[in-house]
């Protein structure tokens, strides 16, 4: 089971995340969350990145403007759409880079249906989240897994208030083809706790 951690702010964390097993970390850059760093932040970010760890970064209904000022300073692998944006505008974003898009779980949602629309554009995977208006993501709130389509024409990636105790349960439920948790592995908005990534990671894993 592969393993994200997203909303990292210090050089620390993502050692600490490295060390503890996970594939990709997660830089959020939209300013109103207390998880998002400035570029130069990220640039110092990147480069405590080790080899063979993925580094995502987060946007939420961006400008193209601050996409490409992002993708020049920095050697991002993913970029991760957030927002309301729709399958035409993420493949003009991510201008050839790799990318996925994140959905949230409205209720009255196709899931598949909007699945298939971000496949159709090229994204390289799909994130579910929970759906709480007006919050583009981090809620700490999970949603109806048995609401995830067994058919998936992209890898699919499991969000929304993940825990060390229970995202085991989410991943019987689910198979999905990787989890992504931010605030439930913290000890404070944007501040990781080593301990709770290494639960975290070891529980996907288990």
């Amino acid at each position: 089971m592969r393993v994200k951690i997203c909303g990292m702010t210090r050089a620390e964390d993502i050692q600490a995340a490295a060390h503890a097993g996970a594939d990709a970390i997660g830089l959020v850059f939209y300013p109103p969350s207390p998880r998002a760093v400035s570029t130069a932040q990220a640039v110092e970010l990147v480069a405590a990145v080790p080899p063979f760890v993925t580094s995502v970064g987060l946007f939420v209904n961006p400008a193209a403007e601050q996409v490409d000022e992002v993708c020049s300073e920095l050697d991002l692998d993913l970029l991760q759409f957030h927002g309301e944006e729709s399958a035409e505008d993420c493949a003009l974003l991510a201008a050839g880079m790799r990318w996925m898009k994140a959905i949230r779980m409205r209720p009255e949602m196709n899931v598949l249906a909007e699945m298939q629309s971000y496949a159709a554009a090229g994204a390289s995977g799909v994130l579910l989240d929970a759906y709480q208006p007006g919050v583009p993501g981090g809620t700490g709130s999970t949603f109806d897994w048995s609401r995830v389509p067994n058919e998936r024409p992209l890898p699919l990636v499991l969000a929304g208030g993940l825990t060390p105790e229970n995202v085991g349960a989410a991943i019987t439920a689910v198979q999905p083809w990787a989890v992504d948790v931010s605030g439930g592995v913290e000890a404070a908005p944007g501040l990781k706790s080593a301990d709770a990534i290494r639960q975290f990671v070891s529980a996907a894993r288990g």
